[in-house]
């Protein structure tokens, strides 16, 4: 069984999407995307550098707008479940069906703006804690006043909070912590800081007409399965201030049965945890148009 999944912010580097572009089509549908949306997914994907793609408002279009076009280059294949990380939810809506890709991207457009608008609030940030063991982790950081926001598995926890709260995590790690990572993010997203985001989501979501997943839909509010569209938008808005769960994402696909995990570009991250976490799983990222044979191989193995 093959879970498609798709990565969070932070998982961009500077011209990422440019040899995406060098497909047949695929230069025109992301024009139409960012005519659509207000921005210009390709310049930002090919020119911009590592701070202008930082931004919260550019990256998680570009994020998603990558995944989209990434997947349809494999073609059209039916995985066993569907899940993505953070932003990356909106991609696996749009894998699933929930949303057309038009309606995913304008939503996550919405979406960046209004946490890039609750980030400029106060400096906040996140970084990510290398080893340790959550029950000793998470009481020490909310002892710091930081929030566990990405509970990733396989030894990681994301903390959230503001740069003063963070400098102090750098100066007391956790028991057991090897390494403290700053995150390529401009906030402290799923915290309460974000609140405000929450708001402007909700009123975006008002003007969407979802369609039930055609895919199993794994969340990563609380690693459950979704059944209806509007179930899926619920939690969109929502996972915005609330942790990512994604240890049970992957405690989820080992229920279902997954033997395989292939991530959309800018693949990488979410691969690495499942090496470690999913331990027999075969996993691929597709990083560049040079892995999409081996990953219609992948697919073609575990569908």
């Amino acid at each position: 069984m093959l879970v498609l999944v798709a990565p969070g912010q932070g998982a961009q580097t500077p011209g990422f999407l440019t040899p995406w572009l060098e497909l047949p089509g695929a230069a025109d549908l992301v024009a139409s995307w960012s005519d659509a949306i207000g921005l210009d997914l390709a310049h930002f994907g090919t020119q911009a550098d590592a701070d202008e793609i930082r931004d919260t408002a550019v990256a998680q279009p570009l994020l998603v707008a990558a995944g989209i076009l990434s997947a349809a280059a494999l073609g059209d294949i039916s995985p066993g479940a569907v899940a993505g990380h953070s932003v990356g939810e909106i991609t696996a809506a749009a894998f699933a069906g929930v949303l057309d890709d038009t309606a995913a991207l304008t939503l996550v457009r919405k979406r960046g703006l209004a946490m890039a608008e609750a980030a400029a609030v106060t400096r906040t940030g996140m970084s990510a804690l290398l080893g340790g063991d959550p029950e000793v982790t998470v009481p020490h950081l909310e002892k710091l006043g930081l929030t566990p926001a990405n509970v990733n598995g396989a030894g990681q926890i994301v903390a959230a909070g503001t740069l003063e709260q963070l400098a102090a995590l750098n100066e007391d790690k956790p028991e057991g912590v090897r390494k403290v990572v700053p995150l390529k993010v401009a906030g402290a997203f799923h915290t309460e800081h974000m609140a405000p985001a929450v708001e402007k989501l909700a009123a975006a979501a008002r003007e969407l007409t979802p369609s039930d997943p055609k895919l199993t839909y794994v969340s990563n509010c609380d690693g459950r399965t979704v059944a209806t569209g509007a179930g899926v938008v619920e939690r969109l808005v929502g996972q915005v201030a609330n942790p990512v769960r994604w240890d049970l994402c992957m405690q989820t696909f080992q229920e279902l049965g997954v033997t395989a995990l292939l991530e959309v570009c800018p693949g990488g991250t979410l691969t690495g945890l499942a090496k470690r976490a999913l331990p027999g799983v075969k996993t691929l990222a597709l990083k560049t148009p040079d892995d999409i044979d081996a990953a219609r191989e992948l697919v073609a193995e575990h569908v």
